[in-house]
């Protein structure tokens, strides 16, 4: 299970993920993220991962395009940032915020 908050804000637009994102609920942030991009206007699209526990090979496929298409990942703990840094390997924009 997942359960995703929509935060807006002037600056960003933050998605804030609780919960494992595996099989299904890969689906559901999917459909957050493409409802949410046209919402954006020039903010900055985060997605806080402070809450995953888990993200199977789609979630990380999906979090890998979310990344390409300019979203920052706010994670902390030991493996949400090392996931973070796997898909974001080889570019060297800022792109993981710790807290």
């Amino acid at each position: 299970m997942i359960r995703i908050t929509i935060h807006h804000t002037d600056d960003d637009l933050m998605l804030k993920l609780e919960g494992c994102l595996v099989g299904a609920w890969v689906d559901e942030l999917e459909v957050c993220w493409v409802e949410a991009r046209p919402t954006l206007k020039g903010r900055r699209l985060r997605v806080d991962l402070r809450g995953v526990c888990q993200v199977d090979d789609r979630g990380r496929e999906l979090m890998a395009r979310l990344y390409a298409d300019g979203a920052r990942f706010v994670s902390s703990g030991c493996v949400m940032p090392e996931i973070v840094r796997e898909i974001a390997a080889g570019d060297h924009r800022i792109f993981n915020e710790r807290v």
